[in-house]
């Protein structure tokens, strides 16, 4: 199965973004807009998903959220790969924020 995948740099403003890494990486830095849920539980959770649009998927380096994008395009959603993960993204400098009170950062 093809995936679509975009570059960091080029997922739009407003975009769903679906970060599928572990509590962990999510604490120490994720984009302000970004809504979690692990890849453990995504079976469990995809309703919270929408199904209405495209869902961009994201982890540390596009390993998971490739996965993650491949399973909700079976299911028939619309989901993109965010190709080189968080590290692309901070790499673009794309804005970051953490849960811990430190700078962010990718764990």
């Amino acid at each position: 199965m093809t995936v679509p995948e975009v570059e960091a740099r080029d997922v739009p403003e407003g975009a769903y973004l679906l970060d599928v890494r572990e509590q962990d990486e999510w604490r120490a830095g994720h984009a302000p807009e970004a809504v979690h849920i692990p890849m453990t539980q995504i079976q469990a959770r995809v309703e919270e998903v929408p199904a209405d649009r495209q869902v961009y998927v994201v982890c540390r380096v596009g390993g998971r959220s490739f996965q993650v994008a491949a399973w909700l395009n079976q299911l028939g959603r619309d989901a993109v790969n965010v190709d080189g993960g968080m590290q692309a993204w901070a790499h673009g400098k794309r804005p970051m924020v953490s849960e811990t009170g430190q700078a962010p950062f990718v764990a």
